[in-house]
């Protein structure tokens, strides 16, 4: 677990109801049983400073971090999907039957189509070719992250001819479903022996890693699943069973896992 990509994580789903902030002392306290050294978490929030995610202020217990509204909308994005049948009761998958299409001119260095190809994934975009790519729904701040990104492109809301059935052989271009399917059974295979191996006497920092392990590993799907509606998907689709199998857990370890997110942050 790289301490970058576990700083996104602890902000998201930790520190942001929180406030969003942590003295460095704190964020070492809570990386380390995820076997990250103190300066690899050091290096990281420098890093993540330069990018626009974090800020340095002053906190009570020392020096410290904040997320920047940047970053405050991305982990409140993010946030939404991984508790997505949570938070509204089930999966915002209701469909109009259009597409929102963007055509483009990718960027022509390496790096940025790189994270511009990253970044629409994140917002549940489809590539149809390099300069094409599609999603079931408009992406919130698709517009933003193109027009940093100084690419020019069109936006367009598009209806199949072929109707359904030509819109899920279009999906099949976009994205390839059985790969996404196989890494939801991977998913749970791979973390069910660990989730389960967490009990009432667990100690606190055990199920705290434990469960941030296993948000750390659905949110990767963030950037694979474009959470199509029902009527694309085939039947019996891997990821509702996957769901499922996330919010239990994640919801059964949650209150261990506060316990011990509170006591390092109050920690001097």
């Amino acid at each position: 677990m790289q301490a970058r990509s576990a700083l996104f994580d602890l902000y998201g789903d930790h520190l942001r109801p929180r406030g969003g902030r942590a003295a460095v002392a704190a964020l070492v306290r809570l990386l380390a049983p995820l076997g990250i050294t103190a300066p690899a978490v050091r290096t990281a929030v420098s890093r993540m400073v330069r990018q626009g995610w974090l800020h340095p202020l002053r906190l009570p217990t020392g020096p410290g971090y904040g997320i920047t509204p940047k970053a405050a909308r991305r982990l409140d994005a993010a946030g939404a999907r991984i508790y997505r049948t949570q938070r509204s009761g089930g999966p915002a998958n209701a469909w109009t039957g259009r597409f929102d299409l963007i055509t483009l001119e990718p960027p022509a260095h390496r790096g940025a189509r790189a994270r511009l190809v990253a970044n629409l994934g994140f917002l549940g975009y489809g590539s149809i070719d390099a300069s094409t790519w599609i999603a079931p729904r408009p992406g919130e701040g698709v517009d933003a992250l193109l027009t940093e990104a100084g690419v020019r492109y069109d936006r367009f809301s598009a209806e199949h001819s072929g109707g359904t059935e030509g819109a899920v052989k279009l999906v099949a271009r976009a994205w390839d479903l059985e790969a996404i399917a196989a890494a939801y059974g991977e998913f749970v295979e791979r973390l069910n022996p660990l989730v389960s191996g967490v009990g009432p006497a667990t100690p606190d920092e055990r199920a705290y890693a434990v469960r941030f392990t296993l948000v750390h590993a659905w949110r990767a799907f963030l950037f694979r699943d474009p959470q199509l509606p029902p009527a694309l998907l085939p039947a019996r689709w891997a990821g509702t069973a996957a769901a499922a199998f996330f919010d239990h857990h994640a919801l059964r370890l949650r209150p261990a896992a506060d316990r011990f997110v509170d006591a390092c942050l109050t920690l001097n």
